[in-house]
């Protein structure tokens, strides 16, 4: 059976939800394995840096530079500056992206790094975040960096 990426980062994105966070998940994949994933904590742990894929990148520990270079990191949204720099810094080659209509993140950067950035898209993530944004607009422009 194979892992669906994307349906982790759906599910961390829930559970994250569910705590009174911000509704966004992520998932790092090397070699078709789940070596980390988390949700947006920066409500539940107080935390300024402390995003989706932050924390699946700290939940699956250290790793070798090979296995960086092997893996795909799945997030239900558009990775930020500070995402993408950590992306970039563990030499990620491959981002798969939920939905980048609610945000914009670094792609740009991610691609003019070499980085391949897959689209999809997701009616699941799309939905998510319209209704949190819509229910929570303080909260979501804390996360953006806008007042």
């Amino acid at each position: 059976m194979s892992i669906d990426g994307m349906d982790i980062a759906v599910a961390e994105a829930r559970a994250g939800l569910a705590e009174g966070g911000i509704p966004i998940g992520s998932a790092l994949i090397v070699d078709g394995e789940v070596v980390g994933k988390g949700h947006n904590r920066r409500v539940q742990h107080d935390s300024a840096i402390l995003h989706g894929e932050m924390d699946a990148l700290e939940n699956a520990g250290r790793l070798s530079a090979s296995e960086y270079a092997r893996s795909t990191i799945y997030t239900t949204l558009s990775p930020c500056d500070m995402c993408s720099g950590a992306i970039l810094l563990y030499g990620i080659p491959r981002v798969v992206i939920g939905e980048n209509t609610t945000f914009m993140g670094a792609e740009q950067l991610l691609r003019s790094r070499g980085v391949e950035l897959i689209v999809v898209e997701d009616e699941r993530c799309i939905s998510l975040m319209k209704r949190f944004v819509a229910d929570n607009p303080g909260l979501w422009n804390e996360d953006i960096g806008e007042d």
